[in-house]
């Protein structure tokens, strides 16, 4: 009760009380299955490209892993939201809520809060750290509530995230220049293109007419996070994609890999969007 009344009362956020158990469950849920789960299935299905590497690569086969767990409950669960949001919430793009958009959003929430304390604990770059915080900031601030619509659609991002974790299990386990990572790769390309920039940009352009009515209405914080997010995550999405389109040409330019391994920038990349980003993109309404 007591972290309740802060959220709802001391910060305002005067959705988020019957969502906090909602938030906790999906934390503890991607904690599970982060420390527990992704370890146990890789040691049994990849024994040699898992069980002999290092604690830090075994961490980030559990990063992806999680990440994936995520995206295939999220996109549904986002996309149900959507198609049977009333008439009147489709309205009010700025204030309007349903308590499916709290559910929805509250498994966003807990996640990123394990993808936070996960880049905090097992501390690689500081752009993950920023990025996770960010995307706790922006969700949990939807529970005002502040632009909802916009943050529910912006969770079918994660589409493009499902395609690129199988292409990162593609190259650790010696599958790299494969057909099926091509394939792979294809629907890779074509949902980041779809879902992240054509549908994104849209949902970014929609966003920022909205705000532009309500500018008056809210907090200057709350104008600097999203008006800032929106500009610095569409950015992050165009120079993410330009890199990916230049990790998939190397691969299939190549002869494959026996070892399956990747080149230190593709990897980085990959990394990026395991953690969340441009997350996470799930970032920004």
């Amino acid at each position: 009760m007591g972290l309740e009344y802060f959220l709802g009362h001391t910060l305002g956020l005067t959705k988020i009380p019957p969502h906090v158990p909602t938030i906790l469950w999906s934390f503890a849920g991607f904690t599970f299955v982060h420390l527990v789960l992704a370890p146990w299935i890789c040691s049994r299905w990849f024994p040699v490209a898992y069980g002999t590497k290092s604690r830090a690569v075994k961490n980030t086969w559990g990063i992806h892993v999680t990440s994936q767990v995520h995206c295939f409950i999220i996109v549904p669960a986002a996309f149900y939201c959507i198609l049977t949001e009333t008439p009147d919430r489709a309205l009010d793009k700025a204030f309007g809520w349903s308590e499916t958009t709290g559910f929805v959003h509250g498994i966003a929430v807990g996640y990123f809060i394990w993808d936070l304390l996960d880049a905090i604990i097992n501390f690689i770059d500081i752009g993950y750290v920023i990025h996770a915080f960010a995307c706790c900031l922006v969700f949990g601030m939807s529970y005002r509530p502040f632009v909802a619509y916009f943050g529910t659609r912006c969770l079918l991002w994660e589409t493009s995230t499902i395609f690129l974790n199988i292409h990162w299990f593609l190259d650790k386990t010696g599958n790299t220049g494969t057909t099926f990572q091509l394939i792979n790769g294809i629907f890779l390309i074509s949902s980041f293109l779809g879902v992240r920039l054509i549908y994104g940009g849209s949902i970014s352009i929609r966003f920022f007419f909205t705000l532009a009515k309500v500018w008056r209405d809210i907090p200057i914080f709350y104008i600097i996070v999203y008006a800032g997010g929106n500009f610095i995550l569409q950015g992050l999405n165009i120079y993410w994609f330009t890199k990916m389109i230049s990790a998939l040409r190397r691969r299939f330019e190549q002869p494959p890999k026996v070892n399956g391994s990747a080149e230190a920038s593709d990897e980085q990349a990959s990394l990026l969007e395991s953690n969340g980003a441009p997350n996470t993109g799930s970032g920004e309404y």
